[in-house]
């Protein structure tokens, strides 16, 4: 591998260089988003305000030596950018998409615009250009573009007076034009951008300068203190859209030393949320040069399987989580055992034998068991049975002696312990008889394993006091708590209870299911890893709670297959109707003498991803709805081919085309053709005939966006999720391999599932989302999942 070259940005702190900053900040947030095996090899970027310097240049080190690049704006933008995508995946300079890439040359070129003295006619472009989209470039990817024009308008200072209407968001702009501006659509990009943590940075520099700041010798005391509090109110205020935020406070963290941790139970496969979790636990790890752990809660041995291990064993792997050697709770259980016992002596718990109902009610209601008073040497006794699991021990639970009127319900006498007996621990077998709460036994396992930095959702934010009133009592060492909001998604069932319910009564197929929110089954609809981390990453570590849309997920893993996915052909199997080619034979400039095949590329804008084999025939498959709006004696464009001439149209008596007659017309041009369509030739070699398509689409398990308390499962259960279309498809499909995604020209994105072409059987291909409203064309599908954003 060539070397990985290390980027040091220097600037004088009195002209920051607005764009660049930004565009190494977006470089340094994808390498954050590569799996941990590829960030080894990704581009970083230091930014760093330096008195001693004159001017702005960037800093590359290579084998040790040091190469100054060129101090102009634009080639540094460009050197991070065209570094950043090739290491870090990124296409902030458009990557392979060729469309993109002119887009964004076309928009540097037009910010040279907004630097003149009278820039409103480019910004009435700009908020033209801006009406459909919420990026300058691409699909929904900030790029160079997106900094390059946000610098040009900060550093006008004609637009000074656009600017302070744009800063107010809700507020109409008026301008001293022939007419009143608002600038709705330029207002959405320019707050977008400007609340995305990857613009913060540059964004402060912009604040220093514009209040006398910029570390100049003006900045006297009293101002830098003012400016100081200033820039950390705006950076409270900034909430990134593509880029989370991580700037939190962890409370005696030092480098090196912070060791975080994920602990699943073992009760069912990982999901999203799970993914939320350990990403954040490794990338605190990580950012501090600390240490993730994996520890396994295994207290529950009702719910836990050792198949539930082995695949959030394969679920990490997947998503390149790096951890150090798992370690389970049921390691710990001798001696949690003993500093229970160590409770009943000091009279931190009792054995109680209250019923469950009873013990439920007296604990909403502040009322003290009466097993709570009784002597020590009797809880003793009692604890005795419970861990023998004898009749009565079983009727026991071992309890916390805090305070039953405590305002926070979590704090009124906490269950330690509880029997769990004839059921086989799939590590410890049948030994105890007896397990800890996970509310018990999280905190120590926490402080002996040496987690000094415990991330939970903030629905553990009311138990976050007994968690330290447990530590407190048994005098060891304390842990940091940092609570984040847990993952959300719309339509989507994040209960392992009720995932659990919809597998044991098969709604689904397993856990792996594609219509199942776990990573195999996110995964196996077609996300890629990179998209996912992206996504989790894009939320940070806030504890505010949101109920996030499938939409972003989606529109970020398209960004990432759509560049690399090969394109094919095919039509439904059912609905498809003949067009006859009359000149297929003529040796002429407008047909192909008869040949019988073509090479074309498996992409259309990347010919390094290489080449297929298209069956060319005088005979060729349409679509049946397209047969329905072409007419006759209108030129047509075949999709990969070329262009053909519509003679004749033949019905049946119901109206129906049973068949087209047509001329090629290969020297015809694209544009002017009105209906592109999609077609397979009907050849009837072995190996150049159609192959079977099965195309499956998927919708949400339940109808209502978010199940509320009291919500029954069975009232939201969506009984049509499942859809196949049966297509013909060209016969470059053979080589799909499974796990792979492609692309039906318009129809979309595909993952193979099983591919049984060698032996004569279909291929299964799963239908992507792309988190777009509509499908791609007029070819229908099954499902209409824009109904249920």
């Amino acid at each position: 591998m060539s070397s990985i070259p290390v980027f040091t940005l220097r600037y004088p702190p009195a002209d920051p260089p607005y764009a660049a900053m930004a565009t190494a900040s977006l470089a340094t947030y994808f390498k954050k988003t590569l799996p941990s095996s590829e960030q080894k090899s990704a581009v970083s970027v230091k930014v760093i305000p330096d008195r001693k310097a004159t001017s702005t240049y960037l800093e590359a080190k290579i084998n040790g030596s040091k190469t100054f690049i060129s101090q102009s704006t634009m080639s540094i933008v460009r050197t991070i950018a065209r570094c950043s995508d090739a290491r870090n995946k990124s296409c902030i300079a458009g990557g392979h998409d060729l469309e993109t890439i002119g887009e964004i040359e076309t928009m540097l070129q037009f910010a040279n615009s907004l630097k003149e003295k009278d820039a409103v006619k480019s910004l009435l472009t700009l908020d033209a250009h801006l009406e459909h989209r919420s990026v300058l470039c691409g699909r929904s990817q900030l790029t160079i573009a997106d900094c390059v024009v946000w610098e040009a308008i900060l550093k006008n200072t004609n637009l000074e007076g656009i600017r302070k209407g744009l800063d107010s968001a809700g507020k109409k702009l008026l301008m001293k034009a022939k007419k009143k501006e608002t600038f709705g659509n330029l207002r959405r990009w320019w707050t977008y951008v400007n609340t995305a943590n990857t613009f913060i940075q540059a964004r402060k520099a912009y604040e220093a300068t514009t209040r006398g700041g910029g570390g100049s010798q003006s900045n006297n005391a009293k101002g830098g203190k003012k400016n100081n509090k200033a820039n950390k109110k705006e950076g409270k205020k900034q909430k990134g859209k593509d880029v989370g935020n991580f700037d939190i406070p962890l409370k005696g963290a030092e480098v090196g030393k912070v060791v975080t941790r994920f602990p699943p139970e073992p009760s069912g496969y990982m999901h999203i949320g799970h993914a939320k979790a350990v990403l954040l636990n490794d990338y605190f790890a990580k950012e501090w040069k600390g240490k993730c752990l994996l520890r396994f809660d295994d207290t529950n041995p009702e719910k836990e399987k050792q198949e539930f291990v082995d695949n959030i064993m394969k679920d990490l792997k997947t998503l390149g989580i790096k951890h150090e050697p798992p370690t389970t709770t049921s390691d710990h259980f001798d001696d949690i055992l003993k500093y229970a016992k160590m409770f009943i002596e000091k009279d931190y718990a009792y054995v109680d034998d209250t019923d469950v109902d009873t013990m439920r009610q007296q604990r909403m209601d502040g009322i003290e068991s009466t097993s709570r008073s009784l002597p020590r040497d009797e809880h003793l006794r009692r604890w005795a049975e419970m861990v023998k699991g004898s009749e009565y021990g079983q009727k026991c639970v071992l309890r916390a002696k805090i305070s039953m009127t405590h305002k926070n319900k979590c704090m009124r006498d906490p269950a330690m312990y509880r029997c769990k007996v004839g059921k086989l621990h799939h590590k410890t077998g049948d030994k105890y008889k007896v397990y800890p709460t996970y509310d018990f036994a999280c905190p120590i396992v926490d402080s002996v394993e040496g987690v000094t930095h415990a991330l939970r959702t903030t629905e553990y934010k009311d138990r976050d006091e007994q968690y330290k009133w447990f530590i407190s009592k048994l005098g060891i060492r304390p842990v940091e708590i940092w609570s984040y909001s847990r993952l959300n998604m719309r339509y989507t069932v994040l209960s392992k209870r009720k995932l659990k319910w919809f597998v044991e009564e098969k709604r689904v197929d397993g856990w792996n299911d594609p219509r199942f929110p776990t990573v195999q089954g996110v995964m196996r609809r077609g996300l890629t890893v990179q998209a996912l981390r992206q996504f989790i990453l894009s939320m940070g570590a806030s504890v505010n709670e949101n109920m996030m849309s499938w939409d972003k997920v989606w529109a970020m893993n398209r960004g990432i297959i759509d560049p690399i996915a090969h394109r094919f052909l095919a039509v439904d199997a059912t609905e498809k109707c003949p067009l006859i080619l009359t000149n297929f034979n003529e040796d002429t400039p407008d047909s192909v003498g008869g040949k019988t095949s073509k090479q074309n590329q498996l992409h259309p804008k990347d010919k390094s991803i290489g080449f297929k084999t298209t069956p060319l025939h005088e005979q060729i498959w349409l679509e049946m709805n397209d047969a329905k709006i072409i007419q006759e004696g209108e030129e047509i464009t075949l999709t990969r081919w070329g262009n053909c001439v519509i003679d004749r149209i033949e019905k049946d008596a119901n109206g129906t085309p049973s068949k087209v007659t047509g001329k090629l017309h290969l020297t015809g041009g694209f544009k002017g053709t009105k209906n592109k369509l999609t077609w397979v030739a009907a050849r009837p070699e072995e190996d150049m005939k159609c192959v079977d398509v099965v195309a499956v689409e998927f919708d949400q398990l339940i109808t209502k966006p978010k199940l509320d308390d009291g919500d029954e499962l069975m009232d939201y259960l969506n009984n049509n999720t499942r859809a196949e279309s049966r297509l013909i498809g060209e016969p470059g499909l053979r080589n799909v391999t499974v796990g792979q995604i492609i692309q039906l020209e318009r129809r979309g994105f595909y993952r193979c599932d099983e591919n049984n072409c060698s032996n004569g059987g279909a291929i299964v291909l799963f239908n992507i989302p792309t988190g777009r409203a509509k499908s791609m064309s007029s070819v229908g599908n099954k499902i209409d999942s824009t109904k249920k954003r």
